[in-house]
């Protein structure tokens, strides 16, 4: 099945609830109207839709395959990523100093959802060369970010991240990794790194390798880590001691090379070592790291909501066109299309409504993030940055997860054909499967919103967040609507769950952390549906703002908006019991009796 593109209610998102025209007003992205958002993802969407979309069966029937240390791509894949990078798409929001288009993530983020709905195979590359040019925006020497970023921008070169190792997963202070430094500023690495994604490939000449490593005087622990730019060719042009053993064969995202790279191994032309050099400080470089994960968190977010969209669509074409048994109320003496079964109806709308509210929530979070960049004012940053900040684990935890439960339920509208490879509905639950686990598991993402976001301010950030859904609470009653009313009552009764959570976590954080981190997954998806449920009411308010001609449109977004709050708002409730009242069952059982 083909995708198109959902750049209505992208641009619905932007101008609505994102705030388009103000972030337009600030300092650096004067140019990013409306008009140039619409042009953009427009142009994006043609892209997407005519050249990357048609290759993403292909990739999952003839995934990139490895053979004595060189990886070929799978075919059509290489052709693509010309296009792409002769597009500047890899550029989008980066400055334009660097050759960039210096559009703010907002607009980027929208053309991000579109590049992984089309492929999401494809578009891990140029997410993690997203990853390498932002942290070496950040820590790089000006000699380093001339040197490598307008080549990553133009997609001569990609980017990798080069964090885990067999023992050191989620645990970087357990990386082994060791560079020795030599007397003419350079150093030589040595070492393993495991599910590297695009760490070998045959799309681009050279690729940049971003790679955590200890100094032989280095501290234990994550306080002895730094990181190293590690070329697969270096500037000399000859072949760098870094070599791909093998490429991992998966679930899902097969065209997606995740390679297995030894270094220092003797295989390159340099001698024995990977020739590397320090980005920034020494044992900084889990700090560093850090902006490329946080960069990759919130692009594996968006991964989410895209999945999620392409399952949604296969479905809702499927249903139109499967006929299946007569209507239960009796409109008809003969068998239907299955999309206007109750239950079928009710599947499409659950997967309607919680990828609506999660890319409403994305965009809106981006819109944060330019804000902080950009405003002028240095507290404004500061307040916009830690909104956005706090966003990012809701963003990648609940669009994950999200996407999961999308995906299938679009295998279950199929019915028994959903099972079936050849539709094409599986692939979907097959990629989406992988999103809850790289860049920091969903448990992860709730660690961090509990112990980072939550506890360190005393719920502080996170309360704000609610006293704004009360905000919009009141302004559905001002409508004097019966539906805006009851969508009132309903955000009320959620965020006054979420409240009753971010009391519980805040209090119990430090004083009984077992307590708190045992409800963290479960205040993090409370959070993330309350907050993407706000963002739909914000939506339903919008749609008396739409011209007239908009009108199927409006209500579309309306009963979306609605459904959402009847559907999906109610089991925050389930999600605040679970954390109030299920803390000491989860730690009950002795570890023997597992």
């Amino acid at each position: 099945m083909s995708y198109t593109a959902p750049v209505r209610d992208m641009m619905f998102d932007l101008e609505h609830l994102a705030g388009l025209d103000s972030i337009a007003k600030l300092p650096g992205f004067e140019d990013a109207t409306p008009d140039t958002a619409r042009a953009v993802l427009e142009e994006c969407a043609r892209f997407n839709q005519d050249v990357v979309a048609p290759l993403n069966r292909a990739g999952d029937l003839q995934p990139s395959t490895w053979k004595d240390g060189v990886v070929t791509t799978t075919p059509g894949f290489k052709q693509a990523f010309k296009q792409f990078a002769e597009g500047g798409w890899q550029g989008l929001q980066h400055p334009a100093e660097f050759s960039g288009q210096g559009l703010p993530k907002s607009i980027s983020a929208a053309c991000t959802e579109m590049l992984n709905s089309a492929n999401l195979s494809f578009a891990l590359c140029p997410l993690l060369s997203d990853g390498a040019i932002e942290a070496l925006l950040t820590a790089g020497s000006d000699e380093q970010k001339q040197r490598y970023i307008p080549k990553l921008i133009s997609g001569e070169w990609t980017g990798t991240m080069n964090l885990t190792e067999p023992q050191a997963g989620s645990d970087l202070a357990l990386v082994r990794t060791r560079a020795e430094p030599q007397g003419d500023g350079s150093y030589r690495l040595f070492g393993q790194k495991i599910y590297i994604t695009y760490g070998e490939h045959d799309m681009a000449e050279n690729i940049v390798h971003l790679v955590l490593a200890r100094l032989p005087d280095a501290p234990a622990g994550v306080k002895g880590i730094s990181l190293f730019i590690v070329p697969k060719v270096i500037a000399d042009g000859r072949r760098n001691d870094v070599w791909c053993a093998s490429i991992e064969h998966k679930l899902g995202i097969k065209a997606s090379p995740t390679a297995v790279l030894v270094f220092g191994d003797g295989k390159g032309a340099v001698g024995e070592g990977a020739v590397g050099e320090l980005i920034g400080e020494a044992n900084r470089g889990l700090e560093y790291m850090f902006i490329m994960m946080n960069a990759a968190r919130y692009a594996v977010g968006l991964q989410g909501i895209a999945v999620a969209e392409r399952a949604y669509q296969k479905a809702a074409a499927y249903a139109k066109d499967r006929v299946q048994s007569r209507p239960v109320d009796g409109s008809a003496a003969q068998s239907v299309a299955i999309i206007h079964h109750p239950d079928v109806r009710r599947m499409l709308m659950t997967m309607r409504a919680l990828i609506e509210g999660a890319r409403a929530l994305a965009l809106m979070a981006a819109s944060l993030h330019d804000v902080g960049r950009a405003h002028a004012d240095a507290h404004q940053r500061a307040a916009h940055e830690a909104a956005y900040e706090f966003l990012v684990p809701l963003v990648k935890g609940f669009s994950t997860e999200m996407s999961i439960e999308v995906a299938s339920l679009g295998v279950q509208v199929h019915g028994g054909m959903g099972f079936i490879e050849e539709t094409g509905a599986a692939q979907f639950y097959r990629d989406a499967r992988i999103l809850t686990i790289y860049e920091g598991t969903t448990a992860i993402q709730a660690n961090d919103l509990v112990g980072r976001k939550t506890v360190r301010d005393a719920g502080a950030l996170a309360l704000n967040f609610a006293r704004r859904v009360g905000q919009t609470e009141e302004a559905l009653k001002a409508t004097g609507d019966a539906q805006a009313s009851a969508m009132a009552a309903q955000l009320a009764t959620a965020r006054a769950a979420y409240e009753q959570v971010v009391h519980f976590i805040a209090a119990n954080g430090k004083s009984n952390p077992n307590a708190a981190y045992a409800g963290s997954v479960a205040y993090l998806m409370l959070a993330g549906i309350l907050m993407a449920g706000w963002q739909l009411a914000q939506s339903w308010l919008a749609t008396a703002h739409l011209p007239g001609e908009d009108a199927a449109f409006a209500q579309a977004k309306r009963s979306t908006a609605a459904f959402y709050c009847a559907h999906i708002l109610p089991r925050c409730g389930a999600l605040r019991d679970a954390v109030l009242q299920g803390a000491d069952s989860v730690m009950a059982l002795p570890v023997e009796a597992f």
